[in-house]
Parts: structure tokens; sequence; C-alpha cells
């Protein structure tokens, strides 16, 4: 028995070394964690249980039956992130480069699945140079399997994907259908083709990292939605974003235990400039809304001129989704939109509450606008916003102009509570370019046009460019006083924690994509 045993222990001993100590030593003179360390500072100590330690590819051609390693470049399995149950996949670089072969989308489609059972999230640490050619067609067949589980597991249980190096090809499509993908920089990159072929087809020379970097990522495409600088930093990332989330679609976020006290912040008086056309950081208004430093953002450097990300109220998660003045005076563009519905969905599926914060003077105009489809991106936004049924309450800080305010949660699409600051402006426009539509004929014809604009400018802004008309309809359920936000919110969010709303019977919507 005890010649059996170790027959074992020597199995189990050849799987944690995966390529070996040389290709190990090679990995972490790169300044990355193998697949093994990577699990072992994601989860609680003494937590992960792995599943297929022993497999191995059945692949005979090119001499692969000479070149065996047990786990098949992947180490997949179970455990726990702050006592919460998660499954995880690693993918291990040392052998054959992480690149993925039938049996090694075997394992991971078993994890996938037992996710799915269990209702538990699933994540997976990206590092491969894409499918293993030496298999062919199965290796394609194992990606494709994979794409459809991930289809499958969307809106049932969180997905979140860590790029820990190249992830390149078919490769890229799994990340990109979970719910977040986070990268490391100057160590992992993203593209469907390699700077060679670029380079062979359009004639550019660009880098790897130019091409399809974090930095890139995070900032032009919107494809990656937190950067790292390191493999630690991600990990703790990936903690962190787990901790807003709950554990399935059925499930409710955890709650982290408040004492109520008088939840006063008086710094939210000084926020909004009394010149409505000078810029502040709506930043300022969520820290002084929430939880102290609960805020994770998401897509910080994309789309800047909306603020999307996660953060706690009296230990509550929550999700907010807020314009940004300092950004393009907080406009809706085509970006913004997508960013918006993207994370307004994802907060739906997993029954985490919405908070929106508006301060908007409209939609971005322009040809470039019109031509990359503002109609149909800003009607993602609108489109997001109508169909979520969790807890939605919207606080309008300053402007709210135009077909912007109908998009920004506002009560006509569905929102449970709307808030306005005194200083709100409810309008179709601005007086301004109100004014100089309407009183037209009298400005042109006035002695001084100008004493006239201004004249008609204060009669339009005094009947208009106010909360009260808003108020006085209904559609602004109450004028409240800055300090006084943060309380309001709790008791609302509180009001509407067992909000039970259902959409008409139907497959599924078909949101403008």
């Amino acid at each position: 028995m005890k010649d059996k045993q170790k027959i074992l222990t020597d199995k189990l001993e050849a799987a944690k070394l995966g390529g070996g100590k040389e290709r190990i030593k090679k990995q972490h003179a790169k300044g990355k964690l193998t697949a093994r360390e990577r699990i072992h500072f994601l989860l609680d100590e003494g937590s992960f249980e792995e599943l297929g330690a022993l497999v191995t590819h059945r692949t005979k051609d090119f001499g692969m039956d000479k070149q065996i390693f047990y786990g098949d470049g992947v180490v997949t399995g179970y455990g726990t992130i702050n006592e919460r149950k998660v499954y995880v996949f690693a993918q291990d670089f040392t052998v054959f480069g992480g690149a993925l072969s039938e049996t090694h989308a075997e394992k991971i489609c078993k994890v996938m699945d037992l996710a799915m059972r269990v209702g538990v999230p699933l994540i997976g640490l990206n590092d491969s140079g894409g499918a293993r050619i030496q298999e062919g067609v199965r290796s394609l067949g194992g990606y494709a399997d994979i794409f459809h589980k991930n289809v499958m597991a969307s809106g049932v249980i969180p997905q979140i994907s860590a790029i820990m190096g190249p992830c390149a090809g078919g490769a890229v499509y799994s990340p990109a259908m979970t719910d977040f993908t986070l990268m490391v920089e100057n160590s992992s990159y993203m593209f469907v083709t390699g700077p060679n072929v670029v380079k062979t087809v359009t004639n550019e020379e660009v880098t790897s990292e130019e091409l399809g970097g974090a930095n890139t990522h995070a900032t032009k495409s919107g494809v990656t939605h937190v950067t790292a600088a390191n493999d630690i930093a991600c990990i703790n990332q990936i903690k962190e974003l787990v901790s807003y989330m709950p554990q399935n679609c059925e499930d409710t976020p955890e709650q982290i235990p408040y004492e109520l006290g008088e939840e006063i912040r008086e710094e939210l008086e000084d926020i909004v400039p009394e010149n409505p056309n000078q810029p502040y950081d709506m930043r300022h208004v969520i820290n002084g809304v929430i939880d102290q430093e609960s805020f994770f953002e998401i897509h910080k450097d994309y789309a800047e001129n909306i603020v999307v990300g996660f953060a706690r109220l009296a230990g509550r998660s929550i999700g907010i989704v807020a314009n940004q003045p300092i950004s393009l005076a907080g406009v809706l563009d085509v970006e913004a939109s997508k960013k918006a519905a993207r994370f307004t969905r994802f907060c739906d599926c997993f029954n985490i509450p919405l908070l929106v914060l508006v301060d908007v003077p409209g939609f971005l105009p322009g040809t470039d606008q019109e031509w990359n489809g503002i109609i149909t991106n800003g009607a993602k936004l609108l489109f997001a916003l109508s169909e979520a049924t969790v807890p939605k309450i919207t606080v309008i800080t300053r402007k709210a102009y135009g077909g912007a305010y109908d998009v920004m949660n506002s009560k006509h699409i569905g929102a449970d509570m709307n808030y306005a600051w005194p200083g709100a402006e409810i309008a179709v426009m601005g007086a301004k370019g109100a004014s100089e539509i309407i009183f037209r004929k009298e400005i042109a014809s006035a002695k001084d046009s100008e004493a006239k604009l201004i004249e008609k400018e204060k009669e339009y802004a005094d009947k208009f460019a106010n909360p009260y008309s808003a108020a006085e309809r209904g559609f602004i359920d109450e004028v409240i006083v800055p300090k006084d936000t943060r309380k309001k919110l709790i008791k609302a969010f509180s009001m509407f924690e067992n909000k039970n709303i259902k959409l008409p019977k139907k497959k599924h919507g078909n949101i403008p994509l």
C-alpha cells in the first residue's frame, strides 16, 4: 500500500512543478507568478481543492507523446475568498506556453459547469500562447466549448477574467464574454491578430504593448475594466471586486454590519459651484454619499465623461452611474453610453441596486458621434436602465437637459425615487439656447438685443431652470439639500430592499447592439 501511495505522491509532486524548475525560473524572471502561486495568493489559506491534477493530453502527433505534463497546462479547482466559495482556473505558461489543448479545455469546462451547478463565481487567470497547434481543430473545438459555456453562465454567476500574460487570437473571446476583465501592466496583452499579421495586412508597425497592452485596452478600446501594476495587485483587485457581488443571480450581495448614525455630510454643500458652467469632480459627490473609502471604480480611464463603479451605502453593496462634469462637461457620447449600459446590466443581473447621479447637458453633437451611432449607442443606456428591475434611485445635482434627462434614470423610465438638489436645472436645454429660439423675434427687434437676451434668459431660467416644475408634476419626488443626500439614500434603498417587479413574458429583449 505504501508503494502505491508513493506513486500517487510522486505524480502529484510532478504536477505541482508544471513545466519544471527551469521554466518556473523563467516565469519569475519576467516578474510573473506561476499558476499555482497565483491561486495561492487569490484563495484563503488552505482552502484550495484541486481537480484534474493528473490529467494529460492525448496527442500522439509531432512527438507530443514524449512531452507529457500532469495537469496539461491549467490548474483548476475550488476554494474560498474571504470564506465565500469560488471556482477558479489558472493557465500555466510553464507547460507548452499555456497553450490550450482538448483536455486543457475540458478541465476549464468542468469547473465552469460545476460553478453554475453550485451557483458561485468563476475566476479565470489567463496566461496562454493560444491554441495548441499540434492538435488542430480539437483545440479550436475546445475554445468553442468554453465560449458556449461563458454565454450559458452569463447572468447566472459572476465571471471574472484576469489577463496575466499573453491572450491572443480566439483566446480573447472568452474573457470578452465574462463580466469583468483585469489586465496586468507591461506583462499582458490581448489582440485578435498580432503585430506581424497587422504589418502584413495593413503595413502598420506596432508593438504588442501598443496594439493590445493593458493601457491600450484601459483607455482606447474599453476591453479591460481594471489594470494592475503586477500579479499581486491584480489578485487583490479581484478579491475586492468579488466582495461587492452576490454568489449568483438568485442571491443578494453580502451586507457588511453598519451602525446608523446622523448620516449628515456637510461637505456635500460646497461641491457644486455657483457658476453653472464651472466644472467639478463628481467623485467628490460620490465619496460624500457612500461609506468611506468604499468606491471601486470600473473603467476609470475609459469614457471619462461618465463614472461607474461599486460602493457601499450603510454596508450595502450598490452600483453607481454618474455623469462627470470635469470631462466633456459630463455629456453622453458613444463610449460613455456603452460603458454605463454594460455596467447597469451587470448590476441588474446580480441584484445590485443602482444609484444614478445626474449632471448632464445633453448628448455630444457632431458628425463623428452621429456617424458612429450615437442614436443606437445612446439607446443602449436607455434600454438598460428601462429594463433594470433592481432598486433605482436618481439624484440630480445640477443639469439634466434634453433627451439625456430622460435617459439618466428619469422617473419616466422606471426610477423608484428621484431626488434633486435645489440648484438643479431640469429643462429641454440651457436657458441661453432656449431663449435664443423661443424669443428670437423679440431679441432681433429689440434696440439692445444683447440686453433683451439676458432679460429673456433670466425669464426662462426662473420658469424652467430649476427642479420645481418637475417636482410639481411628480417627476421629482423630493427636492433635498445636499447634506441630507446620504441619509435620504440610506432610507430609500432600505425601503426598496424587497422591491419585486416582473417584466412582460418574453424570451429576451432586443437591446440595440
